[in-house]
């Protein structure tokens, strides 16, 4: 739900087909809680493994649509490619499970912030792994999210660990993403081709127990579960197509939209508790995103700036 897989993003402008791409995509990750409320009863482990092996067919299906079946093929034939994209599926299996396990039990409210905390730790990640120097905006950002995390700690007397790890989780699959050398249609595949082996070994072991939801008499859980194929790989590929038809600092400020959405419906829909010690994290974590975003669009203009041609 980043700017992760934002690769094909130039700052040559934004189209209305890449806006309407992008915005589909993080409305339906802003949505995605109301489904996952669904699937509640479901142990976290079993939807992560068929969010894993549903989303195989779809990705598929665009592949062949796209022509581009000989890329997965070439990464097939990379034992580096196939080792990157394992730890990247790794991570986005885990992020998945705190996600959804976490809207189960009725802390949606973390997950908002966990997502809103994302790029903060991604430009973090950025000064300590690869040496960027910061700017001030974004220590201010910085330090305004890490304020924020302690007045949730000091709140609820133990660490915000739900939006940390996913936080954490995203930035870390979004910094290694970028390392992988292929596509985000064609990443995105490999990845659920790779987690769909230990996925159908869950799910066998699940129906051989008989623990698994995934059975005729129980034709709903079956749907539900089916559903969470394209649940999880239409927004993605919406947001793949997105990326490559906006301006990478447009892509910034949109991805505030699902999380923003996804505290709408935690409070005012699953009715989760929003005290005084919330709403002053929120203010804070608001606060380092704005200054954030402006950080942003100001470096985005001096670098249009930049590449302008000099007037005659």
């Amino acid at each position: 739900m980043t700017n992760a897989e934002t690769g094909g993003a130039t700052e040559t402008g934004d189209t209305l087909a890449g806006f309407m791409f992008a915005l589909s995509a993080y409305g339906l990750w802003g949505l995605m809680p109301l489904y996952m409320k669904l699937v509640a009863h479901i142990p976290a482990a079993e939807v992560v493994a068929h969010r894993a092996l549903w989303s195989v067919p779809v990705a598929g299906i665009v592949l062949l649509a796209l022509r581009r079946t000989a890329d997965i093929t070439a990464a097939l034939r990379s034992p580096r490619t196939i080792a990157m994209a394992a730890l990247t599926a790794a991570l986005i299996s885990v992020n998945w499970g705190i996600y959804v396990w976490a809207i189960a039990v009725d802390r949606a409210v973390e997950t908002a912030l966990g997502y809103y905390i994302n790029p903060l730790v991604a430009i973090l990640m950025g000064a300590v792994l690869l040496g960027e120097k910061l700017s001030r905006a974004q220590i201010v950002s910085v330090l305004l999210a890490c304020a924020a995390v302690v007045v949730l700690t000091v709140d609820a007397g133990g660490l915000p660990w739900v939006s940390l790890a996913l936080a954490f989780s995203f930035a870390c699959y979004g910094f290694l993403r970028k390392t992988l050398p292929i596509g985000p249609s064609q990443g995105f595949f490999l990845e659920v081709i790779i987690l769909s082996v230990p996925a159908l070994g869950f799910a066998t072991w699940l129906a051989m127990t008989g623990q698994t939801h995934f059975r005729m008499d129980e034709p709903m859980d079956m749907l539900l579960l089916i559903l969470c194929g394209p649940v999880t790989a239409v927004p993605l590929i919406l947001f793949a197509f997105g990326a490559k038809l906006l301006r990478y600092s447009s892509i910034g400020i949109m991805q505030y939209v699902a999380p923003t959405m996804i505290a709408i419906i935690a409070v005012f829909v699953f009715q989760e508790p929003f005290g005084p010690g919330r709403i002053t994290a929120f203010a804070l974590i608001w606060m380092a995103l704005a200054i954030f975003t402006w950080s942003m669009l100001k470096q985005s203009r001096e670098a249009a700036a930049a590449k302008a041609p000099a007037a005659h």
